[in-house]
């Protein structure tokens, strides 16, 4: 293979044709970094919209650090993943008091930082600051197993690092911003996971499985893991207008954000049922469901989550909560509802409830 010649005639594919995204107009650090967080386990088209959503509510890295962790989660509601939203807010305040509020410009630097892999780091480095570093993400590595016909999974340790060796030998000095980018516009528009454009791809004279008749064999696919069922109930507690929210312990599935009491369903179990015992467990209270509002689904990596929701009463005179597993409690008005960032599921409830016409959340 060509190298020169190969990597050339991307790079200038990449010139004519590579999309036009908001943190490519300058290339600001502070606006490079927010998208390589936001675009992890993100779709592109949605990755733009939370973004300029991010930027017009916080324009820089000094924002970010001021905001209270509350603003930080409800600006991040819907992208999921909410560690890295907790994490971007601990790396601000460390920018802040180690660089001025700055991003810093070197891959060791941005390695320290928190929620930074090795794969951000090496994207913000070149990207923002075009340092000699190659970038290798799932794109690249479905590229690179179509291109050199490699033809095994690409989940080994081996595989990563023959991967890594290529496009490190591949990268031009002085162009790694142009060309780590043009890999990935090449993954995101031509080489996609499934029905390649072929025909379309500026570096197809190259691609060896192309040339053997087994791009649709590349890469080699490996067993997908089992869908794992969970199937929880939760209650939405009204006393006299207001509604009981808690908020998640850091470290649990979700750490930090906001939801209705509720849990998983033991065998034998009713979802109402559920939802009593998990309210006694959790917060000390004695409820009974009152209404059924509705369920719904939703994913969460290898999960499918069934949630059960219903409108519950307290039994007797209002106590004092006694929370076991929550670090905070809140009664809010309805209204408020959108000031706290919650999990898919209960914020999809919340969705229902304000559709479906309930007063109380008109």
């Amino acid at each position: 293979m060509d190298a020169v010649a190969m990597r050339s005639a991307l790079v200038r594919w990449f010139r004519r044709t590579g999309r036009d995204l908001p943190w490519r107009r300058d290339y600001s650090p502070y606006h490079v970094w927010i998208s390589e967080i936001m675009l992890q386990q993100t779709q592109m088209d949605r990755g733009i919209l939370f973004f300029k959503r991010w930027i017009a509510r916080f324009p820089d890295i000094r924002t970010v650090a001021a905001a209270e962790e509350r603003e930080i989660l409800q600006c991040w509601e819907g992208l999921g993943y909410y560690a890295r939203a907790r994490n971007l807010h601990k790396a601000s305040k460390a920018m802040v008091e180690l660089y001025g509020g700055e991003v810093p410009d070197s891959y060791e630097a941005l390695l320290a930082l928190p929620g930074i892999g090795k794969y951000t780091a090496a994207a913000i480095a070149s990207i923002a600051f075009n340092r000699d570093i190659a970038v290798v993400d799932a794109n690249v590595e479905r590229i690179f197993a179509r291109i050199f016909n490699i033809d095994k999974p690409l989940k080994g340790s081996g595989t990563k690092r023959q991967i890594l060796r290529l496009a490190s030998d591949l990268l031009p000095a002085g162009e790694a911003r142009i060309f780590n980018q043009a890999l990935m516009d090449l993954g995101g528009l031509v080489c996609t996971p499934k029905n390649p454009v072929c025909a379309e791809c500026p570096v197809a004279e190259y691609c060896a499985s192309l040339l053997a008749g087994c791009v649709s064999d590349r890469p080699v696919v490996e067993r997908s893991e089992k869908t794992i069922l969970i199937t929880m109930a939760t209650g939405v507690l009204m006393h006299e207008g207001m509604l009981f929210i808690q908020q998640r312990m850091d470290d649990d599935v979700w750490g930090a954000l906001w939801e209705f009491p509720g849990g998983l369903m033991e065998e034998g179990e009713t979802p109402e049922e559920t939802v009593v015992r998990e309210f006694r467990e959790e917060t000390g209270f004695a409820v009974r469901v009152s209404a059924r509002i509705t369920t719904v689904i939703h994913h969460y990596m290898k999960y499918k989550v069934v949630l059960h929701g219903f409108y519950c009463r307290l039994e007797g005179e209002l106590v004092e909560p006694r929370l076991r597993a929550a670090q905070a409690f809140r009664w809010v008005d309805p209204q408020e509802l959108s000031d706290y960032g919650f999990p898919a599921g209960h914020r999809k409830l919340i969705k229902y409830m304000a559709e479906s016409g309930a007063e109380w959340l008109s």
